[in-house]
């Protein structure tokens, strides 16, 4: 059975609790995503204990965002990990991101856009031009054409976005839940049917899954309606 196009959060308060989420969504999920404090409290190590025997996708998600060349330096560090996807953010510029580019060649980039916890008063607040869609979309183009491989945006802005881009570059959907979850901190959200439907490639799904009483049983549930819809005409 082909694992579904999510990638786990895991946000776990410690190693062992994100190596044990991990061993239990892996056979129903193709990717699982280390965010910054996971990372910054374990290191490398953390990578090998989520990634196990099954050698899942590591999403590594620490949104470098300095000047270009300490970027590159950070890329570099982390590309010996081999990690399918690291982050960086968009808002550094175009240097900055061909800077990861190039110093990681076998890790896919991906460019976060616009955060989705931030509202249309935030982004008024940072003093970026909204309305939110218009900057994602200023933002995708920008980081495309630094060599980005991968953007992330909300579902709410993934259809316009892969219009802007074409189907060549990898879609990540964060504020993905499922119909009737909690958004909890996200501003911007939609179901994953509905984020997979409008072309999002992979979807970001954390505490739906792993606040579950049974996290693997949860994925399991997500990913069969994900692949019922993707096997839909």
């Amino acid at each position: 059975m082909t694992p579904a196009p999510i990638a786990v959060a895991l946000d776990a308060p410690d190693l062992e609790t994100a190596a044990h989420w991990a061993a239990l969504v892996t056979p129903h999920v193709s990717t699982v995503k280390v965010g910054l404090e996971l990372y910054l409290r374990y290191g490398p190590d953390v990578i090998a204990s989520v990634r196990g025997a099954s050698g899942v996708s590591v999403f590594l998600d620490l949104k470098l965002h300095d000047i270009p060349n300490t970027v590159a330096g950070a890329a570099k560090a982390v590309a010996r990990l081999r990690p399918a996807i690291l982050t960086v953010h968009a808002a550094g510029g175009a240097a900055m991101i061909r800077a990861a580019v190039e110093a990681a060649p076998h890790t896919r980039i991906a460019a976060v856009t616009v955060l989705t916890s931030l509202s249309e008063a935030d982004l008024g607040g940072i003093g970026l031009s909204g309305p939110a869609p218009d900057a994602v979309r200023r933002l995708a183009v920008l980081a495309v054409g630094a060599g980005a491989g991968a953007l992330v945006c909300s579902p709410q802005e993934v259809a316009a976005v892969r219009q802007e881009v074409g189907d060549d570059i990898v879609l990540i959907t964060p504020g993905v839940r499922p119909l009737g979850a909690d958004s909890q901190d996200q501003a911007r959200v939609a179901t994953p049917e509905q984020a997979l439907a409008d072309g999002a490639d992979l979807l970001v799904i954390g505490r739906p899954i792993t606040a579950a009483a049974d996290p693997g049983a949860a994925a399991a549930t997500i990913a069969a309606q994900l692949r019922r819809k993707i096997a839909t005409p």
